[in-house]
């Protein structure tokens, strides 16, 4: 998408620079001209407008945030669709002057238990917001979490939010897919389930990599780091750090625990228990309010530039005029046109004093009588100043003029000075107004009806000019600009915009490869991906099994592509070392095969170890089966 900094928005948002550019949209920071205030204003790539689905998803996170009120929160202020201008959806928010928790951890590296603590509170206070209300982010990452220069933390970007107020029209699996797999929890890669569990699992991540300045997982690819989130427990922090009070240990286990029902339910249980910890751990400690702003460490990074910047030569800025100056300016201009219309009343009215005195003390009844000027003046008030003079008015032509209002008087003959017989005539020309006409409606008809209806009217025709469309059949004109309904000047140029069908596109084969690549790939070439999910023998866990249409195909942009992503093997093996493990350990060995552990205990021992499995071990069974083991 090209940069459309220096374009007006809706008629009121100034683009003044782009600061980010994503896959779906680029953000600028603008200036609202009706409020005078900085925005920042969210404006989808164009190529993605014309996308249903992607527009839905764009305004669902308008809908998300904007039914969120909370200082954690970045506001949404406005969404629509520009009008006027380049065509555009958009979306306006707050302007967050400052830098992404992401940055912070690239620059410091782990953080300090008491600021990693203090900078989860209010993350952890956003999302209990989002919950009350039944909304689940889904993509909690430090990337989404701003911090400003205030010291604010926000939590931005609710794209992949879902819940009763905002409806939702991604399927489960895409949806799962397009978070960011170092934070997704395990039912979302799993089955594409997400609740506020969910939430709290990758804010506990978050949490993670503040406390430990990495990741607890990482891998050469993102099926790779998905299945350790499935498969693998999150590394306990004391493991890590060993400075780390255990209740906080503790809690961020839990966060993270691959049972969505070992963790709290919401952000608000996470919130209490943290909030709860940082008491104990110092009880005389006044505690935050969670609007409050937390003490800034600048970015030395940022910090470098400005330096640099300050040893450059110093060159004279170009002085930006501000909305209000040309406010300002424009209400002097109307002040001084209402002056110059009362100054030429006032002078036509001396005029007319002038003529009838001259006329009188100098001529005389009888003689020549001189006219008075008129230009300006209404046909009636001509008539009213001719009327006194014993001269009658006359229209000689109408015509259309840029500078006299309709029904004006744009000349006379004679002109004012002239003379004219007394009880003579003076004739008129009267302004029509300015030259305009409305370009007709030609959505839908064929190219020479089109034509020949614009063509009825004084104005130019440019070359046809032909895009892909879904909606309208080729051939047909899908609008024009300047669009329908719009006055325009005499020889303006109008461009007919023509429908060449639906774009075909080629169809690339993901056969083997990452379902992930493939629903990503496909959803930005513009085709409806339906995933489903089954076993596979022979496919790798989460690579593609099998697509159709097959790959090589040229089908419709917007089409319906079906692939099936593959869950891994259908069956596994009871493992040989399950004998004489201990009961909870070999619980979770049958568990992360995807097997049901059924426990029958004998004797009176506390610790118990198992002494026989049924099936027998090295059986081969399939996952999800009931496996019984005989601990003693």
């Amino acid at each position: 998408m090209s940069d459309l900094t220096g374009e007006l928005i809706d008629g009121r948002y100034q683009l003044l620079r782009q600061v980010a550019n994503g896959g779906m949209a680029a953000i600028y920071e603008a200036i609202d001209t009706r409020l005078d205030r900085k925005v920042a204003v969210k404006i989808m790539h164009s190529h993605l407008a014309q996308d249903d689905s992607y527009v839905s998803r764009f305004i669902r996170e308008a809908k998300a945030a904007a039914a969120l009120s909370h200082p954690n929160i970045v506001a949404v202020q406005d969404q629509g669709w520009n009008q006027n201008g380049v065509p555009a959806v958009f979306l306006v928010m707050e302007l967050i002057e400052g830098h992404t928790l992401r940055e912070y951890l690239n620059e410091r590296g782990r953080f300090e238990i008491k600021d990693a603590m203090n900078y989860l509170t209010p993350i952890l206070s956003a999302l209990s917001a989002a919950h009350a209300l039944g909304i689940v982010h889904r993509d909690v990452k430090p990337e989404n979490i701003m911090i400003s220069n205030e010291g604010r933390v926000k939590v931005a970007d609710f794209g992949l939010a879902r819940g009763e107020i905002i409806g939702s029209t991604m399927t489960a699996e895409s949806s799962v897919i397009l978070g960011s797999v170092s934070y997704l929890s395990p039912e979302q890669v799993q089955r594409g389930i997400a609740d506020s569990r969910s939430d709290v699992y990758a804010a506990g991540i978050v949490a993670y990599e503040m406390l430990i300045g990495d990741k607890p997982f990482t891998a050469d690819s993102p099926i790779q780091i998905a299945y350790m989130h499935v498969n693998e427990e999150v590394p306990r922090l004391r493991s890590k750090r060993k400075e780390i009070p255990k209740a906080l240990d503790d809690l961020i286990a839990r966060a993270t625990s691959k049972n969505p029902d070992d963790r709290p339910r919401t952000a608000s249980e996470f919130l209490d228990e943290l909030a709860q910890i940082q008491v104990d751990l110092d009880p005389k400690k006044n505690q935050m309010s969670l609007g409050l702003d937390l003490p800034v460490e600048p970015i030395r990074e940022k910090t470098q530039k400005k330096e640099a910047l300050k040893s450059e030569p110093v060159v004279e800025e170009e002085k930006i005029e501000t909305t209000r100056q040309l406010r300002r300016k424009e209400e002097k201009k109307k002040r001084a046109s209402k002056r110059v219309r009362r100054n030429r009343k006032v002078a036509l009215i001396l005029a007319v004093a002038v003529g009838v005195a001259g006329w009188w003390s100098l001529v005389g009844p009888g003689s020549q009588v001189v006219v008075p000027s008129t230009v300006g003046a209404t046909y009636d008030e001509a008539v009213s100043i001719l009327q006194p003079l014993g001269l009658t008015a006359t229209v000689l032509e109408s015509r259309f003029d840029e500078e006299i209002a309709k029904g004006s008087v744009i000349e006379s003959n004679p002109a004012g000075g002239g003379k004219v017989q007394a009880n003579g005539s003076v004739s008129f020309i009267l302004s029509k107004g300015p030259e305009r006409y409305t370009i007709p409606k030609t959505t839908g008809l064929t190219v020479s009806a089109a034509q020949n209806a614009i063509l009825k009217y004084p104005i130019e025709l440019l070359p046809i000019k032909e895009v892909f469309s879904s909606e309208i059949p080729k051939g047909f004109v899908i609008e024009t600009i300047p669009q329908s309904g719009t006055s325009v000047k005499r020889d303006a140029q109008i461009e007919v915009i023509v429908s060449k069908g639906i774009e075909q596109i080629a169809l690339a084969s993901y056969l083997g490869k990452s379902g992930e690549q493939a629903l990503n790939e496909l959803t930005e070439a513009g085709f409806d991906v339906q995933p489903t999910y089954a076993y596979s023998e022979s496919v790798l866990e989460l690579a593609v099994i099998s697509q159709s249409p097959a790959g090589g195909s040229a089908i419709n942009k917007g089409a319906k592509v079906s692939i099936v992503i593959s869950k891994g093997p259908r069956y596994t093996f009871i493992p040989e070392t399950i004998i004489a493990m201990e009961s909870v350990a070999a619980q979770n060995l049958l568990k992360s095969l995807g097997l049901k552990p059924k426990v029958v205990s004998t004797g009176k021992n506390k610790v118990k170890y198992v002494i026989s499995v049924s099936p027998g071990k090295k059986t081969k069974v399939e996952r999800g089966s009931t496996v019984t083991i005989k601990v003693q």
